[in-house]
């Protein structure tokens, strides 16, 4: 069977379907081109963000484990400065108080050196008689007096408890009597004065002391 020549209209039908086929083909290359390039501006090379995330700074390392110990330093320096305040003014306290200690009874030896005296003069007043005369009796009393407004300056006091309740504190018993008019352990008389130094004991009232009746 012979081929039935073409005409114009047969050939221009042709021309544009090879002419699709070419752009279908070339428009396929360049979508599978823009893929490709794609995928290739996506991923960073060789993961290197993804590799300098898993991977750890050495420098880094140290440089935290220096300030972690420079903190620990710095708060037992702390530490240990506080201590060592608190020990100072320990330090001090006490030394005041000792130096307030011996302000007050750096005294105590020369009072208990001087109350001899004052026993002596109290024991001449009460043992002059009758026939003394006054200006004799003045100026032993004067003495007297003189005697103890120095002592009390100086913080020394009298203890005479006659009539209180013994007290082994400050009272040293001579001896104890039978009274049954008074209460057991009562200070009958009182022989010898005591005396205090700011509110310390430096010598004992010498007394006598009830007890009861047999």
């Amino acid at each position: 069977m012979a081929k039935e020549p073409q005409t114009p209209i047969d050939d221009e039908l042709a021309r544009q379907e090879q002419d699709a086929e070419v752009t279908e083909q070339a428009d396929e290359e360049r979508l599978i081109e823009g893929d490709l390039e794609g995928v290739l501006d996506d991923e960073s090379p060789l993961g290197t963000e993804t590799f300098a995330e898993g991977v750890s700074n050495p420098e880094a390392e140290v440089l935290a484990a220096r300030v972690e110990e420079l903190e620990q330093s710095l708060s037992e320096a702390k530490d240990q400065s506080l201590r060592a305040s608190a020990e100072a003014q320990n330090v001090r306290r006490r030394a005041e108080a000792e130096a307030e200690k011996a302000r007050k009874f750096a005294l105590e030896k020369f009072v208990k050196e001087l109350l001899p005296v004052v026993d002596s003069l109290e024991k001449a007043l009460d043992s002059m008689q009758e026939d003394a005369s006054d200006a004799h009796r003045e100026g032993v009393s004067m003495t007297l007096k003189m005697q103890l407004d120095v002592l009390n300056k100086f913080g020394v006091e009298s203890v005479e408890p006659s009539g209180e309740p013994f007290d082994p504190q400050v009272h040293e018993a001579l001896t104890m009597v039978p009274n049954p008019e008074l209460e057991p352990n009562t200070v009958m008389e009182v022989v010898q004065k005591g005396y205090l130094l700011n509110g310390r004991l430096v010598r004992p009232a010498m007394v006598v002391v009830s007890q009861k009746a047999g």
